[in-house]
């Protein structure tokens, strides 16, 4: 545990894999790998995070490593553009984080002490502060636009809460909750409370309708968010990651479903066929299954 890759061999591995992409990038490289910019292969970086993420979550070590490469391919890949543009190098990304990592670790590299992980954020958040050029005029700069909408709301609580704006007690974001759910109930039904209706899945299955009104969907849609953003409060006050949380049930249902579509098609039906009643006995027989399984996600 801590220790290096053996120096020779991770520097062999290292210079062949700059040497490859240098060669891509090349006039007599390849013609896709020598149009990209910096901003046309984003879209490939975020692809290739998601994929290492799945292929975490699969404990598949072959497939992590796999994926791992593919992210540190992007990594490469985007230095050698930004070489190619003159604008820096991978020596300087690379000697830059490292000098970064040892100067926010003052307590490794240096005489600081620290007793809990929390002490750790707090010396890397303050040596942060004060390697900007200018002081950030608010508490909520510096969380990247671009972050998932979950995880960006997560953030910004986070920052919020660092100077006191927060719930005393995280029990009291329930209620907020409810309140929430209230406000957006009101908008979605202007004449009142939903009717009430018996739960059942033989019941004739009513269209979606997007709400006329612009004026009532915008309001709508802002009590949508404001929910959203109570759920991921609650998901920081817990510890919990609410974007690695939905991601996860994305998955779980997926999984769900597919079971459904195989026990379909082993009992040599279409789903086009089945009933709704009929699909979820499916789909509780894959939860159950999974249930005995609590290793899987």
């Amino acid at each position: 545990m801590g220790v290096p890759p053996e120096k020779h061999a991770i520097e062999a591995a290292f210079w062949q894999l700059c040497e490859v992409v240098a060669r891509l990038r090349s006039p007599d490289g390849c013609p896709w790998d020598r149009q990209q910019t910096l901003e046309s292969i984003k879209p490939h970086t975020l692809e290739e995070t998601h994929e290492l993420l799945e292929a975490i979550d699969s404990g598949d070590n072959a497939a992590i490593a796999e994926e791992l490469g593919d992210v540190l391919l992007q990594v490469v890949l985007d230095a050698q553009i930004a070489a190619d543009e003159q604008r820096f190098t991978l020596t300087d990304v690379v000697q830059g984080l490292t000098d970064k990592l040892i100067r926010r670790h003052p307590h490794v590299f240096g005489n600081e002490s620290v007793s809990s992980p929390e002490q750790v954020k707090t010396t890397w958040e303050r040596i942060k502060q004060s390697e900007k050029p200018t002081p950030r005029e608010s508490q909520l700069d510096g969380i990247p636009l671009q972050l998932p909408g979950l995880a960006r709301a997560a953030r910004l609580q986070e920052k919020a809460a660092k100077v006191g704006y927060d719930f005393p007690h995280r029990d009291m974001l329930f209620d907020k909750l409810a309140e929430e759910l209230a406000e957006l109930r009101e908008e979605l039904y202007p004449q009142g409370e939903p009717p009430e209706r018996k739960i059942s899945l033989e019941a004739p299955h009513s269209p979606d309708e997007a709400i006329p009104d612009e004026q009532l969907r915008q309001r709508a849609e802002g009590e949508l968010g404001d929910v959203l953003f109570v759920l991921a409060n609650i998901a920081r006050r817990w510890k919990i990651n609410p974007e690695e949380a939905l991601r996860k049930t994305n998955a779980k249902f997926q999984r769900r479903f597919q079971a459904i579509e195989r026990g379909l098609k082993a009992d040599g039906r279409t789903i086009e066929s089945a009933t709704l009643a009929e699909m979820e006995d499916y789909y509780q027989r894959e939860k159950r299954r999974e249930k005995e399984q609590p290793q899987r996600q």
